[in-house]
């Protein structure tokens, strides 16, 4: 009868699982998840008594006279310790062979402590029936258990470190724009000067992270990267800027620590993150763009974010984040941009410096909201978001420097999941900024619209739209010498906003060749590069590889 009991007990699942190779599904679907504290060795399955302490077998259940016999006549089958028996998921011959040997373990067990009256031979005869056909699959159990048991010691003995993870990422990048000319030196609606840079070249960019569990709540993350080629700017005097920044160019000599903070959870809903490196608005603040990456997201640096929140480059400083509320958080961060260089005018708190606060709402799962706002210290007049009009002031021609700058900040980014398939957004940011201690200020303006496409022709693709408005110096009434667009147009420096509006329009797809590696070509085309009316349009060609591990 024990035989009998045991295959009715397993030949349901055995069915379902049958079932499943034919429909195409899987034994994952149905498996437990191995994180999961029901697993976990201080949570063992617990050993019943009556088959009603599990919850989830009924008496009209088709097995539920054998479960009742083996669990009240033998003792040898084991609930999960949410007092469930998952009797409908999918069993291996192994686990059947494993079952099998607790159930003989209890009846040689019975034999010996002489309560023979609850087995018959014919039950015995059956069970050494059994215990001989599955005999080389338990030959083979016990095998892969000190297989593995090998292997395990071999990898607590080679294992790179117990509390600390590698990862990191390469990004290789093929560029290359368009022949164009810019009405420069000077900006009198006349064409004057060839962009020299349109020759294609390759730029890649390394990073190594290294996290180390200090404890349960905290962790320490260091980053070195290396980064080599960059795309030349278009033009070369001191004012213009470079229209075609990407987001993985960085360009190093040599290797660097490119983060080097301290992250801890200090209660559930508080996280504090300190440090001398990375301390940063974009690694502090949630992104609303849920596709923001320069590895597998947009390809220009100014379609990553709001530049007000690249504001400051910030190196060291100290931030937080609070989750007040289940659809609300706050982030705040205090940072500067050469918190370890001595001398004055360079330091934490003297040098170029960032305060920034930012309100992250998520109203419904498919809506996200950020307001954020920025005040920022310049020591040399360069708000350091190296994208659009960044530096306001002009470099004064004896000290060979530019004024420094105080500058408050205000936008707002907004983001719509309209389906799995579709999102759309935009953001706003406008800048005033002021020499200290002198009359005027200078304003700019930015903006982005744009679309993503998860999923687009298949599962792990990305398709985005992106267009908008760098950074431009909308009005400037500085002291006269301090303003860049007249410097620009005469040399003079007088009041006034810039003439033309630069407009980006950027397209990609990322092609997700597995699940580490993904390739996404891509194209930019800029309207009235440099805020110039008179230049040339330019387009630019990007063919980015990724390999993430």
């Amino acid at each position: 009868m024990l035989a009998w009991l045991l295959i009715a007990a397993v030949n349901g699942v055995a069915q379902k699982a049958l079932a499943q190779e034919y429909t195409g599904t899987t034994q994952a679907q149905d498996s437990i998840d191995l994180n999961s504290s029901s697993l976990s060795p201080v949570n063992p399955m617990a050993q019943v008594t009556s088959v009603s302490q599990l919850k989830d077998v009924q008496p009209n259940d088709w097995a539920f006279q054998a479960l009742q016999s083996l669990v009240e006549r033998y003792g040898c089958i084991a609930g999960y310790p949410d007092s469930n028996y998952r009797g409908n998921r999918a069993l291996t011959r192994y686990e059947f062979a494993a079952g099998v040997n607790a159930c003989l373990d209890r009846v040689n067990e019975l034999i010996t402590t002489a309560t023979s009256d609850l087995v018959t031979r014919e039950d015995l005869a059956i069970l050494q029936k059994l215990q001989s056909e599955f005999a080389p699959e338990l030959a083979t159990l016990r095998g892969r258990v000190d297989s593995l048991e090998a292997r395990t010691a071999e990898i607590e003995a080679n294992q790179f470190s117990t509390t600390t993870k590698l990862s990191g990422l390469l990004i290789v990048g093929i560029q290359g724009r368009t022949s164009n000319r810019g009405d420069v030196n000077p900006r009198d609606g006349q064409k004057d000067t060839n962009d020299a840079g349109t020759n294609t070249n390759v730029m890649s960019l390394a990073q190594l992270y290294l996290t180390s569990q200090i404890t349960p709540r905290s962790y320490l993350f260091t980053g070195l990267l290396d980064g080599n080629g960059k795309t030349t700017p278009r033009f070369t005097n001191s004012v213009s800027r470079n229209d075609v920044f990407l987001g993985y160019e960085f360009p190093t000599d040599s290797l660097i620590v490119s983060d080097l903070n301290f992250h801890w959870l200090v209660t559930d809903k508080l996280a504090v993150m300190v440090g001398t490196e990375g301390v940063s608005m974009p690694a502090a603040f949630r992104g609303p763009n849920r596709v923001e990456s320069a590895a597998t997201g947009p390809l220009s640096y100014f379609a990553q974010r709001n530049p007000i929140l690249n504001m400051g480059y910030g190196h060291g400083g100290i931030a937080i984040d609070w989750q007040f509320a289940k659809r609300a958080s706050l982030q705040a961060i205090y940072t500067s941009y050469q918190p370890g260089n001595p001398g004055k005018g360079s330091g934490l708190f003297d040098g170029t410096t960032t305060t920034g606060v930012q309100l992250l709402l998520t109203p419904t799962d498919t809506l996200d909201l950020s307001l954020y706002y920025v005040n920022n210290y310049s020591s040399d007049g360069c708000l350091l978001t190296f994208v659009g009009d960044e530096c306001l002031t002009t470099v004064n021609t004896t000290t060979g420097k530019s004024a420094p700058l105080q500058t408050n900040a205000v936008g707002a980014t907004v983001t719509w999941q309209i389906s799995s398939r579709i999102s759309a957004g935009a953001w706003g940011g406008y800048t005033k900024s002021y020499i200290p201690g002198q009359s005027g200020n200078v304003e700019t303006t930015n903006y982005m619209v744009f679309m993503n496409f998860p999923d687009l022709f298949a599962k792990g693709n990305l398709g985005g739209i992106y267009v908008g408005q760098p950074p431009k110096i909308t009005s400037s009434n500085l002291p006269v010498g301090n303003n860049v667009p007249d410097f620009v147009n005469t040399g003079l420096g007088r009041a006034g906003g810039q003439p033309g509006t630069t407009t980006q329009i950027e397209a990609f797809y990322r092609f997700k060749l597995t699940d580490n590696i993904s390739i996404t070509p891509g194209i930019i085309h800029i309207l009235e590069p440099g805020q110039t009316p008179d230049s040339d349009s330019v387009t630019i060609g990007i063919l980015r590889s990724t390999f993430l591990f």
